[in-house]
C-alpha cells in the first residue's frame, strides 16, 4: 500500500484548508432493521459546488467562502435531501466543534454529536434532528489517495454505533455508523477520474474499500480490515465485481468482493449523472455483509450541463 502518513496531526475541526482545497467530515448510519439510513457531510470548500468551481476558474478561491452541510435521510416515505451552501460568515470552528449556519458537529466527551436544521431541496421542506455517534476506537492511520499526497483520507471511526433522533420528520433509529474525513490541496477533478468506495460492518469491526483511478491512469486500491479498537490490517485486494448502473442516469458502478461473491444492489439512495450512493449486499472477509457504497465520476461532474443542473439541488444562501 502506498501513501500512509502517520505523522499528520490528530483529528481537529480547525485544520488549515488552503486556497482551491477542501476538507469534509462524513457520517453515515444504517438502521438495525435495514429500513432507514442517514448521511451527513460537513464541507469547507464544497467539492461538488458549481459556485466554488466557477470561483476557481477566476483564480485561487478561498474554500472558507463555500461551506455547506449535506444532510440526507433515506427510507420509504421519509426521503429528505438538504445541501445549502453558505457564506464565509456562516462558518465557525475550533478544535472540537464546527458550525455551518444552523447546523453543527462537536465532540461531547467520547461521542460525536451532530445537530442539524436544514431546508430540503428540490422538494421544499425541513430536516431537523441530531445524531450521537459513539466510536469504539480511533484509527490512527491517514492515507494518501494520490501519489503526491495532495488528497488525504482518514477513516477515523469506521466501526461505530449511533442514535438518530429527528423532529422533522418524527422518526428515530439506531444502527451501525461510520465517521471519516477527507482533505486536499487541489480540486478533486484536478487529479481523479473515478472512484468506488464502500464500508461494511463485520464481526471484527469494519471492512473499508477505497478504489481510485487517477487522471494519469494509475490505480490505487486500499482494502482495510479495521478492528473495533481502531487497529488496521491490510488485506489482499478483492477482485472486481460488477454492479448494475444507476437506474435513472445509468451511471456505471462497480465494487470489489470475495472471489465467487455476487454483490447486488439493495437500495439506490442517490442516482445522479456523476454520483451514486447505494446499499449493497456483498461478501467480504468471508462474511455476508451489507455495505454503504458510492461511485463518483469526476469527468461527468465537470460537464457543463451537469454544472448547470446542480444549483437546483444545492442552492447558495447569499445572506
Amino acid at each position: 500500500m502506498d501513501g500512509r502518513a502517520s505523522d499528520l496531526p490528530r483529528f481537529r475541526f480547525d485544520r488549515t484548508v488552503p486556497d482551491d482545497g477542501y476538507c469534509w467530515w462524513y457520517v453515515d448510519v444504517l438502521s438495525d432493521d435495514g429500513k432507514l439510513g442517514l448521511t451527513i457531510i460537513a464541507f469547507i470548500g464544497n467539492v461538488f459546488s458549481p459556485y466554488y468551481a466557477w470561483a476557481r476558474r477566476k483564480g485561487p478561491a478561498d474554500p472558507h467562502a463555500f461551506p455547506a452541510m449535506n444532510v440526507v435521510l433515506y427510507g420509504h416515505g421519509h426521503k429528505r435531501w438538504a445541501l445549502t451552501e453558505r457564506r464565509r460568515d456562516a462558518l465557525s470552528r475550533d478544535a472540537t466543534s464546527l458550525a455551518i449556519g444552523p447546523s453543527q458537529m462537536r465532540w461531547e466527551g467520547d461521542a460525536l454529536v451532530v445537530e442539524f436544521d436544514e431546508r430540503t431541496m428540490p422538494v421544499p421542506g425541513r430536516i431537523k434532528g441530531s445524531v450521537r455517534l459513539t466510536p469504539s476506537g480511533e484509527t490512527p492511520q491517514i492515507f494518501a489517495l494520490d501519489a503526491g499526497g495532495r488528497h488525504m483520507w482518514w477513516p477515523i471511526a469506521p466501526a461505530s454505533r449511533a442514535q438518530v433522533t429527528l423532529e422533522h420528520p418524527n422518526v428515530s433509529f439506531s444502527g451501525d455508523a461510520y465517521f471519516d474525513m477527507n482533505f486536499g490541496a487541489r480540486p478533486l477533478e484536478a487529479d481523479f477520474d473515478w472512484w468506488n468506495w464502500s464500508r461494511a460492518p463485520t464481526s471484527r469491526g469494519a471492512c473499508v474499500l477505497y478504489d481510485v483511478i487517477r487522471l494519469d491512469g494509475s490505480r490505487q486500491v486500499l482494502a482495510l480490515d479495521i478492528g473495533r479498537d481502531g487497529s488496521v490490517r491490510d488485506v489482499d485486494t478483492p477482485p472486481l465485481a460488477p454492479l448494475p448502473p444507476g437506474t435513472i442516469w445509468r451511471m456505471p458502478r462497480e465494487t470489489r468482493a470475495d472471489a465467487g461473491g455476487a454483490p447486488k444492489v439493495l437500495k439506490t439512495f442517490e442516482d445522479t449523472p456523476f454520483y451514486t450512493r447505494s446499499e449493497i449486499a456483498t461478501r467480504l472477509l468471508g462474511e455476508d455483509v451489507r455495505a454503504m457504497h458510492e461511485s463518483l465520476s469526476m469527468p461527468q461532474f465537470t460537464k457543463r450541463w451537469v454544472q448547470m443542473l446542480l444549483p437546483f439541488r444545492m442552492p447558495r444562501r447569499f445572506v
